[in-house]
């Protein structure tokens, strides 16, 4: 192995394609500290701004996703691509990386595709169970393909699949240790249940409703509330911070207090998420997004309740809400099966894995 490794990482768009991309990095930089790293994202995504808060440099294509209706958008996203492949040709030879990784959002393709054109060996990892388009392409030149679900084979090459699970922070493997450190972080009341609600890390307009219409129901069952609204919606909802035991949040730092000190979560269906819930074990309510690519989150959901390990909830079934969280929490045997069945699924060694298939590829 080289004793300075140069690794070129591309992944953003939300908080799923980013913090696995940034935990890849980390565990490379523990086992070769003399490693160089350099990650390309789209310009105005949150990688911009996510990747150098986790002492990383980054530069910005101009690239955007392709829209999936005739619009004049996609003329526009034409010479976008144009303009990214010439600009990821440009970083790559400056930075002559050992190996591209791809973990999704719009600049992974432009970077894959012309470090494959190089002779560059490139891995992607894909965090769902219904892979999007550009991987699907990307596939085919790739050298490996580090996935989260069985069954991927309709859509990639079998002989490059290794199943490794989902990058997640670290910090949360140990996370049964924290739940005292976690109730006082909070200032939550211990004699109380706490139900966790998360939107993804840019919040979502339909659950911040949801959970709005159902806070009287909540205090009604004693119910105290965690809620990560997404810094656009904060300033609409941070005034029920008022109300004695609801907490609003922007965005939660502390995701390992936060997770040992809830007793129930709600949560989009993000394949991140995922990943992490199924090691933090807890019962989870899924409210997947409809709207995301391939619908892929219902899918990732359905692929844990369908192994009776979560309950999911439609957005256009959310006045259900009460009758199904109500019954949830009345039956003590059905959050345990929940809780157990859920750590059943987790693949904490998913990391390390996909660090070893990227020190296999660089040594060969």
């Amino acid at each position: 192995m080289k004793n300075s490794m140069r690794i070129l990482i591309s992944g953003g768009g939300t908080g799923g394609h980013i913090y696995p991309a940034i935990a890849i990095a980390n565990e490379i930089k523990v086992r070769h500290p003399n490693a160089e790293f350099l990650f390309v994202g789209a310009k105005d995504k949150m990688e911009m701004e996510k990747v150098p808060q986790a002492g990383y440099e980054i530069k910005g294509l101009w690239i955007a996703g392709i829209q999936r209706k005739i619009t004049y958008k996609n003329i526009v996203f034409i010479f976008k691509l144009i303009h990214s492949l010439w600009s990821a040709a440009n970083i790559i030879r400056k930075f002559k990386p050992d190996i591209a990784i791809g973990t999704g959002g719009f600049a992974s393709g432009p970077v894959l595709i012309m470090a494959g054109r190089k002779g560059i060996p490139t891995l992607i990892q894909e965090q769902n169970s219904y892979p999007g388009i550009t991987n699907k392409l990307l596939s085919k030149k790739a050298k490996k393909i580090c996935v989260a679900y069985d069954y991927l084979e309709r859509f990639f090459p079998s002989d490059k699949i290794i199943k490794t699970g989902n990058p997640v922070r670290q910090d949360l493997l140990s996370i049964h240790l924290k739940r005292e450190d976690g109730q006082a972080f909070f200032e939550i009341d211990k004699t109380k249940k706490t139900l966790l609600i998360l939107g993804g890390s840019l919040g979502a307009r339909k659950i911040n409703e949801f959970v709005e219409n159902n806070l009287e129901f909540l205090k009604s069952k004693e119910i105290q509330v965690i809620w990560q609204c997404g810094k656009i919606y904060f300033e609409e909802y941070k005034k029920y911070n008022a109300l004695k035991n609801v907490q609003v949040h922007e965005f939660i730092n502390r995701m390992d207090y936060v997770y040992a000190a809830a007793d129930i979560i709600i949560s989009r269906a993000g394949a991140s998420s995922v990943s992490e819930l199924c090691i933090v074990g807890k019962p989870v309510l899924f409210i997947p997004s409809p709207n995301v690519a391939e619908d892929h989150q219902t899918k990732n959901a359905k692929s844990i309740v369908e192994k009776h390990a979560a309950i999911r909830i439609a957005e256009d079934e959310l006045a259900t809400f009460p009758v199904v969280f109500e019954s949830l929490i009345q039956d003590i045997g059905k959050l345990e099966s929940l809780s157990e069945s859920i750590k059943g699924l987790a693949l904490p060694g998913a990391t390390k894995d996909i660090v070893d298939e990227i020190e296999k590829l660089i040594r060969n």
